[in-house]
């Protein structure tokens, strides 16, 4: 009875964390961009938190450097069960898009912590962020 009200808040009420990992700041500006009045991601329930203890997604914009990466780890491990990460941006999330192969920075997101959504786009649209979000929701909702 109460893992159906539960799962029915977690849905209606995603609250976001954001951690750029140090990118060129493209996909940050979309997500701000997305949660203005104009796009709205809010409607969805959608709250941006400043702590990983209240969050239930991770949003991660930019390549892994390998300063980041034991930070991204750390937040990761601080956020709640059940937890998920959406990688903002085609390249960097994935494979370090315009800075792979550069000495200090990592393949991936996926390879610090698992990832649930890929959103793709250098930057991505507001609309397309807001897209990711509802998907992973439904997925959500589906499971």
């Amino acid at each position: 009875m109460f893992e159906g009200l539960i799962k029915w808040a977690r849905v209606k009420s995603p609250w976001l964390l954001h951690f750029n990992t140090g990118s060129c700041n493209g996909c940050d500006i979309e997500i701000i961009a997305a949660l203005t009045p104009r796009y709205d991601l809010e409607r969805f329930g959608a709250v941006l938190k400043g702590s990983p203890r209240h969050a239930d997604v991770l949003l991660t914009t930019g390549p892994i450097t390998r300063q980041a990466a034991p930070r991204l780890k750390r937040i990761y491990e601080q956020m709640p069960e059940p937890k998920f990460v959406v990688s903002i941006g085609s390249g960097c999330g994935i494979d370090g898009g315009a800075f792979r192969n550069c000495y200090n920075v990592l393949d991936g997101v996926d390879k610090v912590i698992p990832v649930d959504m890929y959103i793709p786009g250098c930057p991505p649209k507001p609309a397309a962020i807001i897209d990711g979000v509802a998907k992973l929701l439904a997925k959500l909702k589906g499971s």
